[in-house]
C-alpha cells in the first residue's frame, strides 16, 4: 500500500518506467467500490491522472521546444510509447468500475457517457498499435523540426521565410514562397512513407473495435455525440455555396488593389495597398509585455491569468532550428496551469497566434475550478469556441491606445486582414476535414500518389480559381504535408469550423453588449466538460451551425465589418 500512496508533485514521474505506474492503477482498480466511497475514489483516481499527465506534457513540452536532443526524445517516446497507451488499458478499467457501478450525479453525466464510449471502443490488440503510432508521430515531428532553408546566405526555419510573403518585391515573394515549399518537397517521399505506416496503423485500429475504416472510428473515439460525419458532408457543401463567393470577392478586390492581371499564391499575405508590412513587435519580450493589457480590456482576470503564466516561465514562443512546428496549448492538469507553445517570427500573424492560444489558456483556468479532471476537457469543439472568441474578443484592443502593439491604422489594417483571414480559413477547413474523410473511405487513400492527386482536386473544390496556380502544381501539394493534424491529430480539424462559426456567434453578441457577451462567455468555459456540445455553446450565446444559410449570415456580418475598416 506504501508503494501507491500518491506523491506530492509530478516530478516523482519524470523519469518513471510503466512499471513504477501500474501500481497505482491497480490499488484504484482493486479497491472496493460503492455510492459511499465512490466520490473519494474518484478524487483519488483523478489526482493520480492530473500528476501523471503533467508529467508527459512537461515531457512533449520539453520535446517540442528541441526535437534534436535524444535525452528529450527519448522522454517523449517513454511516455507517448510505453507509459500512455498501456495507461488508456488501465482507465478503461476503471472507467468499466464506476459505470457499472451505475453512480451518476448532476455534474458527472457526460462523464459516465464518455466512459462508456471508451469502454465500448477499447480493445487490447490496439495498445500497441497506439505505441507505434505515437512513435512515428516523434519522428514527423523531427523531421519537421529539422527542416532548414538557404536564404541570402543564412540558414532558415520554413517559418521564418513568413515575413518575406509580406514583401512589397514581388519576386521576393515568389521566391519565400517557393522555397518555403523545398524542403517539404525534397522531404516528401519521407512524410508519406510515414503517413502509409500511420494509415495502415489507424486502420487496423478501426478494425479491431468492430468499425469498417478508421473515419467512423475516429468520430466515436472523439466523443462526437451531437453530429454526424454526415453533418461534415454537409459542412462542406455549405462552404462552397456561403464561403466561396466570399472568398472570390475578397480576392478581387485584392487583385484590384494590387493591380496585377491575376493573383499568384505569393499574393495574398502582402498588403495590397504596398503599405510596409505590420510589424507587431521587434522581439519576445515585446510580444508577451503588452499582451496582459489587450486581455485586460477584455476582462482584467485574464490579465492576470496571462501575467501568472510569463511569470511562471510558461510561455515558449519564438521560432528557432529544432523546435517543432506550429502551435498549441497545453494544461500542466496538477498545477492547474496552462503553457503555450508557438513559432513567432514577428508578424501580425504571431499575434493571432498568441491571443487563440491564449484563449486555451483561460479555458483552462477557468474550467480548472471543477474538482475533478474528468470534468474540465470538453471536446475540441467548444475548446476551439474558446480560442476564436478570444482572437474576436480581444481584437479591439490591439492598438496602443489599450496598451496594444498598432497605432490606429494599422489597427484598423490588422482587423480587417484578421477578419479576412476567418473568410478564407474555411476553405482550408474543408479541404482538410474532407481530404481525411477520402482518405480512409477510399482504398486508394492507401496510395501516395492517389493522396496527392485527390488534394489538388479538393484544393481546386473549395478554392475556386481566383488564384492562379499555373506551374506550381508541387507546390500546392506540397501544403498538406506541412499540416501537423494529418500526422498526429487525425480528423482534428472540423472542430475549427464548428467553433469558427460559435466564435463569430460569441462576436457578433459582443458587438451588441460586450460585458454581457464575455459574462456568457466565461460562465461557458467554466462549464468545462459538464454539458453537452450544444449547451455549451447555448451557454455561451450560440449554436451549432452545418447549413448554409446559418453560414452565409455569418460571413455578411463578417464582410460588413471588413466595409467598415476598410
Amino acid at each position: 500500500m506504501a508503494a501507491t500512496v500518491l506523491p506530492e508533485s509530478p516530478d516523482a514521474f519524470k523519469d518513471a518506467t510503466w512499471r513504477d505506474v501500474l501500481p497505482y492503477y491497480e490499488e484504484l482498480g482493486s479497491r472496493p467500490l460503492d455510492t459511499a466511497n465512490v466520490e473519494e475514489w474518484l478524487a483519488e483516481w483523478s489526482r493520480f491522472e492530473a500528476l501523471l499527465s503533467e508529467a508527459y506534457a512537461l515531457a512533449s513540452f520539453a520535446y517540442s521546444c528541441d526535437t534534436a536532443n535524444p535525452e528529450k526524445e527519448a522522454a517523449q517516446l517513454r511516455f507517448g510509447t510505453q507509459i500512455s497507451p498501456k495507461a488508456q488499458e488501465q482507465r478503461v478499467r476503471l472507467q468499466k468500475k464506476l459505470v457499472e457501478l451505475g453512480y451518476v450525479r448532476p455534474g458527472l453525466e457526460t462523464t459516465i457517457e464518455r466512459f462508456r464510449n471508451q469502454m465500448e471502443l477499447f480493445d487490447a490488440a490496439n495498445v500497441p498499435l497506439f505505441a507505434e503510432l505515437s512513435e512515428l508521430g516523434t519522428q514527423w515531428s523531427k523531421v519537421n523540426g529539422a527542416m532548414t532553408v538557404r536564404w541570402d546566405g543564412d540558414e532558415k526555419t520554413p517559418a521564418q521565410l513568413l515575413p518575406f510573403l509580406q514583401s512589397n518585391d514581388r519576386e521576393v515573394r515568389e521566391r519565400a514562397f517557393k522555397q518555403r515549399a523545398k524542403p517539404y518537397l525534397e522531404q516528401r517521399d519521407v512524410l508519406a512513407g510515414l503517413f502509409d505506416r500511420m494509415y495502415d496503423l489507424r486502420q487496423k485500429v478501426a478494425r479491431n473495435a468492430g468499425f469498417a475504416n478508421f473515419r467512423d472510428f475516429a468520430h466515436r473515439e472523439k466523443n462526437r455525440f451531437d453530429y454526424t460525419p454526415e453533418d461534415c458532408m454537409r459542412f462542406h457543401v455549405a462552404v462552397e455555396e456561403a464561403v466561396l463567393p466570399a472568398v472570390q470577392r475578397i480576392h478581387e478586390r485584392r487583385r484590384r488593389l494590387m493591380g496585377v492581371d491575376k493573383l499568384r499564391p505569393w499574393d495574398t499575405a502582402v498588403d495590397p495597398e504596398g503599405r510596409p508590412p505590420l510589424k507587431p513587435f521587434d522581439d519576445i519580450r515585446g510580444l508577451i509585455d503588452r499582451a496582459g493589457s489587450v486581455f485586460g480590456h477584455v476582462d482584467p482576470e485574464f490579465r492576470g491569468y496571462f501575467e501568472t503564466m510569463a511569470g511562471s516561465n510558461l510561455l515558449d514562443l519564438d521560432n528557432r532550428k529544432g523546435k517543432a512546428p506550429g502551435g498549441y496549448c497545453q494544461t500542466l492538469n496538477f498545477r492547474k496551469m496552462p503553457l503555450i507553445f508557438m513559432n513567432a517570427v514577428g508578424v501580425d500573424g504571431d499575434l493571432r497566434t498568441l491571443l487563440h492560444e491564449s484563449g486555451h489558456a483561460f479555458h483552462s483556468v477557468e474550467a480548472s475550478k471543477l474538482p475533478l479532471l474528468f470534468q474540465r476537457h470538453p471536446g475540441s469543439e467548444m475548446a476551439e469556441v474558446a480560442s476564436m472568441s478570444m482572437e474576436l474578443l480581444a481584437s479591439p484592443f490591439i492598438g496602443k491606445e489599450s496598451g496594444g502593439y498598432y497605432d490606429d491604422d494599422e489597427a484598423r489594417r490588422s482587423r480587417a486582414d484578421f477578419l479576412e483571414g476567418i473568410i478564407l480559413f474555411f476553405p482550408h477547413c474543408a479541404s482538410v476535414d474532407a481530404f481525411q474523410h477520402w482518405i480512409y473511405l477510399d482504398e486508394a487513400g492507401r496510395d501516395d500518389v492517389a493522396r496527392d492527386r485527390k488534394w489538388l482536386d479538393l484544393r481546386r473544390r473549395f478554392e475556386g480559381d481566383s488564384i492562379d496556380w499555373t506551374g506550381l502544381e508541387n507546390e500546392r501539394i506540397a501544403r498538406w504535408y506541412q499540416q501537423p493534424h494529418f500526422f498526429g491529430s487525425p480528423f482534428y480539424y472540423i472542430e475549427y469550423g464548428i467553433a469558427q462559426l460559435g466564435a463569430l456567434q460569441v462576436w457578433r453578441n459582443s458587438l451588441r453588449d460586450p460585458k454581457e457577451a464575455v459574462r456568457l462567455y466565461r460562465e461557458a468555459l467554466a462549464l468545462g466538460a459538464t454539458k453537452p456540445l450544444p449547451e455549451l455553446f447555448k451557454a455561451a450565446g450560440a449554436r451549432l451551425i452545418f447549413d448554409g444559410e446559418g453560414m452565409r449570415e455569418l460571413v455578411s456580418l463578417v464582410e460588413e465589418e471588413i466595409d467598415k475598416l476598410n
